[in-house]
């Protein structure tokens, strides 16, 4: 579901930018999490008052699902971009790790991930989420699969490395960036893993 088909007002002429509107959302969810956020919390953050943001959005669970499909989105058009210039399966790799890197270290680290702390704070208590959740980690595992697999075809990843395996290895890799990212890491350090990581792929 996008964050148009969450809102209420469908058709209506809306008073704000609701892709600004959702980006504003995502910091302050990733930063206080969902039960930490309130609708207080989100009008002064959002700017708008909270009937703005209700004749918008049903309620704060709607805010967070439009807001969690626009993270999820933004995230894999930075990861289109960045795989451009990638000439091989291991360089996609290496890409991938760098982009995680790139985002779990300073101020952006301190942050953190919404899909990580969704996963930790929603995952039993709200069922529609942790679908949602899983299915964006479902989707990364493939996409390593897809790129171990593609290395393989063109020599730059050996052989005998086992591609299910490894890339579910390589996204626990990745999402403890985002988790230890919280702890003030710097970019010395976390870049660091990139080669260690890559390994795996010898």
């Amino acid at each position: 579901m996008t964050s148009s088909e969450t809102t209420r007002s469908r058709g209506r002429p809306r008073e704000f930018d609701i892709d600004a509107a959702l980006d504003k959302a995502i910091a302050i969810f990733t930063e206080r999490g969902y039960y930490g956020t309130s609708i207080s919390d989100l009008s002064a953050a959002l700017e708008l008052t909270a009937g703005s943001i209700y004749k918008a959005f049903d309620d704060k669970r709607a805010v967070f699902i439009a807001a969690l499909e626009r993270y999820i989105t933004l995230r894999t058009e930075r990861l289109q971009q960045a795989m451009k210039a990638a000439r091989n399966g291991r360089e996609r790799v290496r890409t991938l790790l760098a982009l995680y890197a790139a985002s779990s270290h300073d101020d952006e680290g301190r942050r953190g991930c919404l899909i990580v702390s969704s996963a930790v704070e929603l995952a039993i208590s709200d069922p529609e989420i942790a679908e949602r959740v899983a299915r964006s980690l479902d989707v990364h595992e493939k996409r390593l699969v897809q790129f171990i697999r593609q290395g393989q075809e063109d020599g730059s990843i050996a052989a005998h490395v086992e591609a299910a395996t490894t890339a579910r290895l390589l996204l626990c890799v990745l999402q403890g960036m985002r988790v230890i990212g919280k702890t003030g890491r710097g970019k010395k350090e976390m870049n660091s893993l990139i080669d260690k990581a890559m390994k795996v792929l010898d």
